[in-house]
């Protein structure tokens, strides 16, 4: 099988243009017997600027949409296709129609502005098996998050390490197709840090539509303001959204790290 392999801030995803099951792309997703990667993006191109893709997730899961998956799909295509800034991909994922505007292009790096769609977001508390009493914000980007506000460097939450507390949360039975969990700490009125705990991943260095709910949250609770910078541990995003029934813009950047053919036994 032919692929392709590139990342958005760390988060690494294989394009395939070919059919793709799941356990293939679970066997290509391991990283110490194959490619290794978060997800599989399997790409069905409508023209050369435009197609579908379906994400498959490391274990499996089908996941409604990658921000960051969705842009290395455009970065590839933005490669394949030589686009310039102002250039536009269109690409339909399970969560809706995602256009991707190329801001610069020196491939195989890129820079993205993506159509993320119209959020919906609402508090919420979450209770832990420990009794512990975790206060949120519910945002859907295309997929499900859960959004924890932590005051500590850690991102500590309880005194809990956010990689336990964002486990305990995706799979608790409040979210029972599992959710996101993003750990927010506030910067300055346009900066914020996070962590993430991604569905079908684990701890990540960065989620395109995680950031998304992490700047969602922040705005809507008050205390940031966009456009606003979201750093995470694979680099920096940046989000502008003007509030309750607009679109969230996302930009980022995608790198290209090779393509390749894969042996599938």
């Amino acid at each position: 099988m032919k692929f392709v392999k590139a990342h958005a801030c760390g988060n690494d995803f294989l394009v395939v243009d070919a059919p793709c099951t799941v356990a293939q792309a679970v066997t290509l997703c391991q990283r110490h017997t194959s490619i290794g990667a978060d997800g599989v993006e399997v790409l069905a191109k409508t023209d050369s600027r435009s197609g579908s893709i379906q994400l498959i997730n490391a274990d499996g899961s089908i996941a409604e949409i990658s921000g960051n998956g969705t842009r290395c799909v455009a970065a590839w295509i933005a490669h394949t296709t030589h686009a310039a800034p102002g250039d536009v991909i269109h690409l339909e994922t399970d969560a809706g129609s995602r256009a991707c505007t190329v801001v610069a292009a020196n491939s195989p790096h890129f820079q993205m502005a993506s159509a993320m769609g119209i959020p919906t977001v609402r508090h919420a508390m979450v209770m832990l098996p420990q009794g512990l009493t975790v206060e949120g914000y519910v945002v859907n980007t295309g997929n499900p998050h859960f959004v924890v506000f932590a005051d500590d460097d850690e991102f500590e939450v309880h005194g809990l390490d956010w990689r336990t507390v964002g486990k305990a949360i995706c799979f608790h039975p409040d979210f029972p197709a599992q959710t996101n969990v993003e750990f927010v700490r506030i910067v300055d009125t346009n900066t914020i840090h996070i962590r993430i705990y991604e569905r079908g991943v684990g701890p990540t260095t960065s989620s395109g539509t995680g950031t998304c709910a992490g700047a969602v949250a922040s705005i809507t609770s008050g205390r940031a303001a966009s456009p606003l910078k979201i750093v995470a541990e694979g680099g920096e995003q940046f989000v502008t959204w003007s509030g309750e029934g607009a679109e969230i813009t996302l930009t980022g950047p995608a790198e290209i790290i090779c393509t390749g053919e894969v042996f599938l036994g």
